[in-house]
């Protein structure tokens, strides 16, 4: 058996050096490269539009009034036992309980009442709309003046509309073109309307955009959406004379999202926040806060919907609002300086 040959003594371990061609990095932190590509893609709104116009077929919609049906009868049943067990062991409680029961079914009974009212309110406004459309598209002069005496009816108690109705009934009497008419109606009545609901998009659009930035929980910035938008449509919905409730603004939020997904308005990231990020936000700021200015834009879309959906008239001799000009003042200082 030979001994293996002694081994050589090992080097002294050194330090790996590798020199990069690239200069160094620069020192102030303000030298560095813009942020790339952020992607921001809206995700809580469009999370939310799909939510909203999310399909519903008839057996769906025929299961679930089978299951509130049976829901309520069980419920039925169980408190009239409720009550009359009580009854039988003491007449006090009894009656205690039965005074409680009539009180929370006309409870019940109230809600139901105003969600019907608030569908009747919104009914009222899209005949009113329909009936414009009509007398605009065949020039008559007396179903232009049945409108303008229907958005007077409508708004008499208003009083930020008290100067622009005074200023109507003293110009109306020598209009005597329907458009012109129509024109004069929406200028002097629904002017201060169309700033109140402006000032109520914008802080829509503001909130919207501060949770999306801020608030890093999955999810968060979907129901802060969903939160902020139905109370921007039912706000809209009662500046325009249709105040709605509960379902009547879920029923009004679905409209609004069916017909921005039907004209393809939902899909802005491509125009609309290339005009805002004119001076270059969304490269400068994270992607959070890039995030939070598309959910903003979004929403800015979705309230001017719901006016043109709450509106009495359609915006004809008043411009529509523009998207881009609500985003700006609603995030005006909000993230820098735009532009």
């Amino acid at each position: 058996m030979t001994d293996d040959p002694p081994h050589p003594p090992s080097a002294p371990a050194r330090p790996l050096l590798i020199t990069l061609d690239e200069d160094a990095p620069p020192a102030d932190p303000s030298a560095a490269p813009d942020v790339p590509d952020l992607d921001a893609q809206g995700r809580a709104m469009r999370q939310l539009a799909s939510v909203a116009v999310a399909p519903s077929s008839a057996f769906a919609r025929l299961a679930w009034w089978l299951i509130g049906g049976l829901f309520s009868f069980v419920l039925s049943v169980a408190a009239w036992d409720f009550v009359t067990g009580l009854f039988a062991r003491s007449p006090v409680l009894g009656w205690i309980a039965f005074v409680l029961t009539v009180g929370a079914v006309g409870v019940l009974a109230v809600l139901a009442l105003r969600e019907g009212a608030g569908f009747a309110r919104l009914a009222r406004l899209d005949g009113l709309r329909e009936r414009a459309v009509s007398a605009h598209a065949a020039a008559d002069l007396a179903a232009a003046r049945g409108v303008v005496a229907g958005i007077v009816r409508l708004y008499g108690a208003r009083a930020e509309t008290a100067w622009g109705r005074q200023r109507l009934a003293e110009r109306q009497a020598e209009v005597m073109d329907a458009d012109a008419l129509l024109g004069l109606a929406e200028t002097e009545v629904l002017g201060p309307l169309d700033a109140a609901a402006r000032a109520e998009v914008e802080a829509a659009a503001r909130r919207v955009a501060l949770v999306t930035a801020l608030v890093p929980i999955a999810l968060a910035d979907v129901a802060a959406a969903l939160f902020s938008n139905l109370r921007m449509i039912r706000r809209i919905a009662e500046i325009y004379g249709g105040r709605s409730g509960t379902f009547g603004s879920w029923s009004l939020l679905r409209r609004v999202f069916t017909t921005l997904i039907a004209t393809g308005a939902v899909a802005l990231t491509d125009d609309l926040v290339g005009s805002l990020a004119g001076g270059g936000i969304l490269s400068k700021v994270s992607r959070r806060f890039g995030e939070g200015v598309v959910n903003g834009a979004l929403t800015a879309r979705v309230g001017v919907a719901a006016m043109e959906q709450c509106r009495p008239l359609p915006f004809a001799a008043l411009p529509r609002p523009a998207v881009t000009a609500l985003v700006r003042r609603a995030l005006t200082g909000l993230f820098g300086e735009q532009g």
